[in-house]
């Protein structure tokens, strides 16, 4: 397996986050109309506006590598998404319903934190500066709505979990 270097493998996690992206997309859209709380419903409605731009530039960092973009199928999302399908199903109509969300919408940012972080330092690795640059904008995207989520649930969604249903 001489020809599997680290150009392959940032090809392939590459192709892997875009395939993530883009079932994220329809995920936040699924959880927006899913979420009680109009703050919660902002977030997510706000995050699927911006994948569309890190979308964007997972495309430029496929073209500066010379390939088409595409993606593979993530398996590690479609956990996470089938999650979050579960917690809309099994909670529906009860007040613990916006925390639930609000997790499996965190669960999905650590995954993509995680995955920019490594294909970041990977572009730094093999100097792809440019790849650096767009990676990391969408590493600091993440990280802020990660951020956004913990404040939301600890200044509001959270408490409101814990209220009987009527």
């Amino acid at each position: 397996m001489a020809d599997q270097t680290l150009d392959t493998l940032f090809h392939e996690t590459l192709k892997d986050i875009y395939y993530a992206e883009r079932k994220i997309t329809t995920a936040l859209r699924k959880m927006a109309r899913a979420a009680q709380s109009q703050d919660l419903k902002a977030a997510f409605e706000m995050h699927e506006q911006e994948t569309q731009g890190q979308i964007e530039r997972l495309t430029q960092v496929f073209e500066l590598i010379g390939k088409r973009p595409r993606g593979k199928t993530c398996d590690a999302i479609e956990g996470i998404i089938a999650e979050g399908e579960e917690i809309m199903d099994e909670f529906k109509g009860s007040p613990a319903l916006d925390a639930g969300l609000l997790a499996a919408a965190q669960a999905v940012e650590h995954y993509e934190i995680s995955r920019y972080g490594t294909l970041k330092a990977w572009a730094q690795t093999l100097g792809m500066n440019e790849a650096v640059s767009l990676l990391d904008e969408t590493l600091q995207e993440e990280s802020a709505t990660d951020e956004k989520l913990t404040g939301l649930a600890e200044a509001v969604i959270n408490a409101a979990a814990t209220s009987k249903a009527a």
